[in-house]
């Protein structure tokens, strides 16, 4: 057995790898005979590696057990993986990237796609290992097992985060001497003794002296799976909630205690909620600057604050919190809501919000009218989508105006999903993306809201969909221009330059691609082709022309 091999069934074994996205090149192309070979998982080649990198990132997105993985060559196609990594760097996901490297006796010497620092040449290891939880590079062919058990050990470990493996060109054909089953092993992180009772004693306390108590819902509730323990904490003790925009959706949003989305973009409501809140039980946050109002410095004056997070780097980097609870979402939770249970067991639980006003969130709020002929309001394009949209379905937004019209203006139920870029927030992460969360959920209906701007950076992927036969249906925001950042300057400065974004014939390019096309300026003609587009099962591309004379609500700081 050599190292190609090796790695695969290493993957096949893990019972986490299901597919995995590359490309090749002459450093790397041995590992695709390995990978023909495996019965188990399907190899999805892309047109281009950055793809490759944020479809993994889409597969364990809303599936924590799985683990994504992508491959390139050396050199330029491995750099071509930065953007994804980063992203499951920022967003906490377990992403394994494999990339080829240059055989030990060719290197110092300008080889082909060289990236040693040596003579010149960019240094790769020291790149991944400042966008990536570790950098390997596979020296000797015993070395493979061991390094794979790591690197999928640190990928799931506390905060999940992407790993980077290098396998030099000579190593990749080497035997492997001593193969063995690998045995990743994963830690739980529980709470330090006497912290689950130090925060439920103060939310107890809170909710007794007549505080209004909040339950604010980060993307790390969901990596953890603590859906269950949110809703018991918010059902027994009438706790309202409010989400990130990583978190939005998770709890359903016509829940009779749910505020809405809180942040720059949120709904009238969550802020309104949050602003009576006298103690806050912030779960899976990293408080980013959507969700802050630009790191508002005294958001949280006044407030006891509990923040429970898997990475201890996280807990008083924005906000210093009354209670720091470093541990697993899911477990300190259970312990919370034990003790609060010993708490309140012969006390009654006093009720300060039964139902809340949903007319104060943006979704029932009157809309903008239409100023540009031959085009729709952004806002009913995103209530189609998640009005049309069936239960269990998953929507992705990627960056720009239309992720703030979807965080606005859907309103997710019957566990549909949603998921916007996180932190670090690249053009075309979620374009792509989409193709690795419908890998990885074949039996969903997987729908990618999506740009003009977005689309134009990414759409030759949509062959990648074709020949793969993944059945995302994209609908493009098309307003012609970078909407947001058009609105930034005209607040900034009064005036914009080189906003403009011209388009093809998407018809036309869809035809081209072998795909179907439609083509909207309305919600109802949305609706149709939406609905139709879902019971195809195969790739689609809907052109929404929205108004970009329409804003979508949000507060853009100066600073």
């Amino acid at each position: 057995m050599d190292v190609n091999q090796a790695v695969v069934k290493i993957l096949e074994e893990t019972g986490r790898v299901g597919h995995v996205f590359g490309s090749t090149g002459q450093v790397n192309a041995s590992m695709l005979l390995a990978l023909e070979k495996s019965e188990t998982i399907k190899t999805v080649i892309v047109r281009n590696e950055q793809a490759a990198s944020f479809m993994a990132c889409g597969y364990t997105m809303f599936n924590p057990d799985k683990l994504g993985v992508c491959f390139a060559t050396g050199g330029p196609g491995a750099f071509n993986l930065f953007q994804g990594l980063a992203v499951a760097y920022s967003d906490s996901l377990p992403v394994i990237a494999i990339t080829g490297y240059t055989s030990k006796g060719a290197r110092g010497k300008g080889a082909l796609n060289e990236s040693t620092g040596l003579s010149r040449t960019p240094d790769s290891q020291k790149m991944f290992s400042c966008t990536t939880k570790k950098s390997f590079i596979v020296e000797d062919a015993s070395q493979i097992c061991d390094i794979m058990e790591e690197a999928i050990t640190l990928a799931f470990d506390g905060r999940p985060g992407p790993v980077h493996i290098h396998i030099p060109k000579d190593i990749t054909i080497a035997e492997v001497p001593d193969f063995r089953s690998v045995t990743p092993v994963f830690k739980k992180y529980m709470p330090a003794d006497g912290v689950s009772k130090a925060a439920a004693t103060v939310i107890a306390n809170d909710i007794k002296w007549g505080k209004k108590p909040l339950i604010l819902v980060g993307y790390g509730a969901i990596r953890a799976g603590a859906k269950d323990e949110l809703l018991k904490l918010v059902e027994t003790y009438n706790i309202p909630f409010v989400s990130t925009m990583d978190a939005k959706g998770y709890l359903p949003e016509n829940h009779r205690l749910s505020a809405g989305v809180f942040g720059t973009s949120g709904d009238p409501l969550a802020k309104e909620i949050f602003d009576e809140s006298e103690v806050v039980l912030a779960v899976g946050n990293s408080f980013a600057e959507n969700a802050t109002f630009a790191f508002k410095p005294d958001l949280y004056n006044g407030k006891d604050l509990i923040h429970v997070n898997i990475d201890r780097h996280e807990i008083g980097k924005v906000y210093e919190p009354t209670i720091s609870v470093f541990a697993d979402a899911k477990t300190a939770l259970e312990e919370i809501i034990s003790e609060l249970e010993d708490i309140f067991r012969d006390d009654e639980i006093p009720v300060y919000y039964n139902t809340l006003d949903h007319s104060k969130k943006n979704i029932n709020m009157p809309l903008q009218e239409v100023k540009t002929p031959g085009t729709m309001n952004p806002a009913e394009a995103a209530k189609v989508i998640s009005d049309v949209a069936p239960a269990d379905a998953i929507i992705m937004g990627d960056a720009g105006s239309h992720m703030l019209w979807l965080n606005s203006y859907m309103s997710l139920n019957d566990n549909q999903r949603y998921q916007n870029p996180g932190s670090f927030g690249p053009m075309a992460s979620h374009t792509n993306g989409c193709m690795g969360v419908q890998c990885a959920n074949p039996d969903k209906v997987v729908i990618s809201a999506c740009g003009d701007g977005c689309y134009m950076m990414a759409g030759f992927e949509l062959l990648t969909a074709v020949a793969n036969k993944i059945p995302v249906v994209w609908v493009i925001f098309n307003n012609g221009e970078f909407n947001v950042i058009k609105k930034f300057l005209l607040n900034m400065f009064g005036e914009y330059a080189y906003m403009d974004v011209p388009s093809p014939d998407y018809m036309k390019y869809a035809e081209s691609c072998g795909a179907r096309a439609y083509t909207v300026d309305n919600a109802s003609d949305l609706k149709k082709a939406l609905e139709e587009a879902i019971s195809l099962r195969e790739p689609v591309i809907i052109e929404a022309k929205v108004d970009g004379e329409i804003y979508p609500p949000m507060s853009i700081s100066k600073v």
